[in-house]
């Protein structure tokens, strides 16, 4: 009876199989999720974002700002919007910018890097609770949309980002 119960029984290589398989859709899932782009145009997105934005805080912002804050030229995208705020005291931005090309989120993302070390950089020291908000700080690719945001509420802006698409 025993070597019944061991022949019905699945061996080590198929349990193997069988997690490597289920891995691998989990995988393909999230890569689509996560990779997927939107057909939505940039307006669509940009309003949904804008709409959640605390502008007592955040100012639209205009090329000029975009390319000093972040040596991102804006005519090098299909769609950009970048807010900040107006105070010296304070990190809170958030940018949305619609690539041309996947090869230029890479760029983006560096861009991001910069910003964010340069604003640790100014703020250590004597303002540790903006430093907080760096750290904190929302970035997502999705598709052709690159996200950024620092603010206290800026996992709800992403959240506004992410339902947009």
């Amino acid at each position: 009876m025993t070597e019944e119960i061991r022949k019905n029984r699945p061996g080590i290589s198929e349990i193997a199989k069988y997690i490597v398989s289920v891995l691998i859709i989990i995988y393909v899932v999230l890569l689509l999720l996560f990779a997927s782009g939107s057909s939505k145009p940039f307006e669509d997105v940009a309003a949904a974002v804008s709409g959640s934005l605390d502008t007592e805080t955040l100012t639209r912002m205009d090329d000029r700002m975009l390319k000093r804050n972040f040596g991102l030229n804006s005519a090098d995208y299909d769609g950009v919007m970048y807010y900040a705020s107006t105070s010296s005291m304070s990190v809170e931005e958030v940018l949305l910018i619609r690539v041309d090309s996947r090869d230029q989120i890479q760029q983006i993302s560096d861009a991001i890097d910069e910003r964010i070390d340069a604003r640790m950089d100014a703020f250590e020291g004597y303002a540790p609770d903006q430093v907080r908000l760096l750290e904190d700080a929302q970035q997502s690719v999705r598709g052709r949309y690159v996200f950024f945001a620092v603010s206290s509420r800026a996992t709800e802006y992403r959240n506004a980002f992410d339902t947009s698409l």
